[in-house]
């Protein structure tokens, strides 16, 4: 029994201290991401490949041969292939319409596999439902044929037509898909393991986020193999033990997690009224005015004797090797006052004076987003927001 009661006295004791010690020392919230999901690698990437077709066998919503003089010639064409003479003659067919078809030839594909091709009309077809794709080769940016589709068109939209004054219409019945409609003729000479070095290619260029892969990669595979060129890529060597297994060094690098940052930026979509933000936005002393709403971002000054405190401290701390809080323990935190009229309406944020406390405290008094979105151009016209605002 008086082992029980200590062993339980020890685990309280011991859940007492670390819980002292996470508020003295709080740990570091912040993700991590595998490489693979941030950068991309030289070489590894998907091939855009376009062509031109025919498709056949329209319920009569193809495209006029009148107002679509190629359609025509690629239908004349297509028959003289076929031994069928038409030259000379009117053709009136309404089945047929003419297209671009587009595919993305992914890394590594393989002659004989299979992709998924899009089907765009070019005239003035009205629908593609039912109608069959003819043999179409597909070329590369080097001119070259990579791939040869075929098959019937799957339409995801439909427009019926109606005898009343109004139509129904959903999607765009004018584009379609074939589901691995197209095979591959021809491969894309590349030779992964042959690679002297490796360049990954950040998706979102910043420097730190670069110069984190880069310590991580040093740390994992060997020091000084990985360096930053630019913001956006970073070089790796393949070391001696690697070569020849490019494919294992890549296994070995995508899945290392790195810290990532991001520059502080505002996207908003003002069609939609949406917003969103980076955690890095923050906002300088600001008041703002909009109709009867009134907001103010303020830094209360330190007094004299609380500011020589603050030296004080901080000088020592830096004595010691240690850190304090911005300003000292002694600093007053900042407010976000708003005024919307009679009510007088005062809230007051407890943590620094971040974009998403105040977003926070003006969506709890109401101000919807389209407001918002004024309030938000408004201090960045000030100067007064440290962030960039990308309207969309």
């Amino acid at each position: 029994m008086l082992a029980a009661i200590r062993l339980l006295y020890l685990t309280v004791l011991f859940t007492l201290v670390m819980g002292c010690y996470l508020l003295l020392f709080p740990v570091d919230a912040r993700a991590d991401a595998r490489i693979k999901d941030i950068v991309t690698f030289e070489g590894i990437r998907d091939n855009m490949l376009m062509g031109y077709g025919l498709v056949v066998g329209l319920n009569g919503t193809g495209d006029k041969l009148t107002n679509s003089a190629f359609t025509e010639q690629s239908l004349i064409a297509f028959l003289e292939r076929q031994g069928v003479n038409t030259r000379g003659t009117q053709l009136k067919t309404k089945n047929v319409a003419a297209v671009t078809v587009t595919a993305k030839l992914p890394p590594f594909a393989r002659t004989g596999g299979a992709i998924d091709v899009t089907i765009s009309a070019m005239g003035d077809a009205k629908d593609l439902t039912g109608g069959t794709l003819l043999a179409t080769p597909l070329y590369g940016a080097d001119g070259a044929v990579y791939a040869v589709a075929q098959g019937q068109v799957s339409v995801g939209g439909f427009k019926p037509n109606s005898d009343a004054a109004t139509t129904v219409s959903k999607g765009v019945p004018t584009s379609g898909l074939i589901e691995n409609g197209a095979i591959v003729e021809k491969e894309v000479d590349f030779v992964l393991n042959s690679l002297p070095e490796l360049k990954m290619s950040l998706r979102n260029p910043d420097i730190t986020t670069a110069q984190s892969v880069a310590s991580v990669i040093n740390e994992q595979v060997g020091p000084g193999l990985a360096t930053v060129s630019d913001p956006g890529t970073v070089v790796l060597a393949v070391p001696t033990a690697y070569a020849g297994k490019v494919t294992q060094l890549l296994a070995d690098v995508e899945k290392l997690a790195v810290p990532t940052d991001q520059v502080a930026k505002i996207v908003i979509d003002e069609a939609s009224g949406t917003i969103v933000m980076g955690e890095n936005v923050r906002i300088d002393t600001v008041a703002v005015a909009q109709g009867n709403l009134v907001v103010k971002i303020e830094q209360p000054p330190l007094a004299p004797a609380a500011a020589e405190a603050a030296a004080a401290a901080s000088a020592v701390a830096a004595a010691a090797g240690t850190q304090t809080a911005d300003n000292g323990a002694a600093a007053p935190l900042p407010t976000v006052i708003t005024d919307d009229g009679p009510g007088k309406r005062i809230a007051v944020l407890e943590h620094g004076a971040t974009l998403r406390d105040l977003v926070a405290g003006l969506n709890a008094l109401g101000v919807g987003p389209r407001d918002l979105i004024t309030i938000l151009q408004t201090i960045k016209a000030a100067g007064a927001l440290q962030a960039e605002i990308e309207t969309r």
